[in-house]
């Protein structure tokens, strides 16, 4: 047994990738797009006409209008490959608007069920920003299932239980980026590897803190940079993993066994924890990574819609 046949025993295994050619060798059960992969993935010749049928089929429609098109489009291709759900992402440029977040949501819905796609098949993916939190919350009460992503702190886990969302995806990746650059020449790889990566102690925590206190969110860790720091999570509820290390994890047959326990996590002694909007703001600007990567990750993937109307303009 290689080690994604060994990692799917314990936890769901994501695609992460817009690519939807290269997911049917590593059988996921979901996929998870973003601006960025979409954009990424136009650009390749196989995908350009998708892009240019789209854009000719809603010639003089908004450019908005036509991104979420792009984006069921890319999502109803990605569904014939994978059994479970597909994650597709509110425009970026909403994040802090929670009345524009809803709407667009429902929007991307409509078209989706417009192909006949049901609601248990598509995840809403979202900014944790309390705004996008709140949106998350009004969409699930209409059974709109959300995908909070871009999550980096402990109180944006806690108030999307809250919320009842879905779904969140806690970057491991890129709060490890954080921390080996702010360690700058004193950073020791060794000692930040595996279960002590503060990428992978930050989902960790998450995972244990909804499993103590029955919280229903599926914990799924995304953004990551190795094969160690997926190793560490077996056992998370979900993972979304890039097609490279899917192929890398294929390639070796190394033992993998479960770090990340549900009964474990039940049995520890973790308080209670909840957050308002006044609370929760403080405590995000309280942690300066989380702060630092959201507003970063935000403003990457708002520039990279602005890239995909560029060419959907030019198509």
């Amino acid at each position: 047994m290689n080690q994604l046949e060994a990692l799917k025993t314990h936890t769901t295994v994501v695609a992460d990738t817009g690519d939807f050619l290269q997911l049917a060798q590593f059988k996921p059960q979901d996929a998870t797009t973003n601006p960025s992969l979409i954009l990424k993935a136009v650009q390749k010749p196989e995908y350009a006409p998708l892009l240019s049928e789209t854009v000719a089929a809603h010639k003089g429609q908004a450019l908005d209008v036509v991104m979420d098109h792009l984006l069921v489009r890319f999502g109803q291709e990605i569904l014939k490959h994978v059994p479970g759900r597909v994650s597709t992402e509110v425009d970026a440029r909403l994040s802090f608007d929670t009345a524009a977040t809803v709407a667009r949501a429902r929007r991307i819905m409509a078209l989706y069920e417009a192909q006949g796609i049901g609601r248990d098949r598509v995840l809403i993916k979202i900014a944790s920003t309390w705004e996008g939190i709140q949106a998350a919350a009004e969409l699930e009460k209409e059974g709109i299932r959300c995908n909070l992503t871009l999550l980096f702190a402990f109180c944006q886990a806690v108030a999307c239980g809250q919320a009842g969302v879905q779904l969140i995806s806690p970057f491991v990746g890129r709060i490890y980026d954080w921390y080996k650059k702010s360690a700058g020449a004193n950073w020791v790889e060794a000692d930040n590897a595996g279960a002590n990566d503060p990428g992978v102690k930050s989902v960790t925590a998450i995972y244990n803190h909804y499993k103590k206190h029955g919280i229903r969110t599926e914990v799924m860790g995304a953004s990551f940079r190795n094969v160690s720091q997926i190793t560490a999570l077996a056992g998370c509820d979900l993972l979304t993993i890039s097609p490279d290390l899917l192929a890398q994890l294929a390639a070796t047959e190394a033992p993998l066994p479960q770090a990340l326990n549900a009964d474990v996590a039940k049995t520890m002694d973790l308080p209670a924890v909840s957050f308002d909007e006044a609370s929760f703001r403080l405590a995000l600007n309280e942690d300066a990574m989380a702060t630092e990567k959201l507003a970063e990750g935000i403003r990457a993937f708002c520039a990279d819609a602005l890239k995909l109307e560029a060419l959907m303009l030019k198509a």
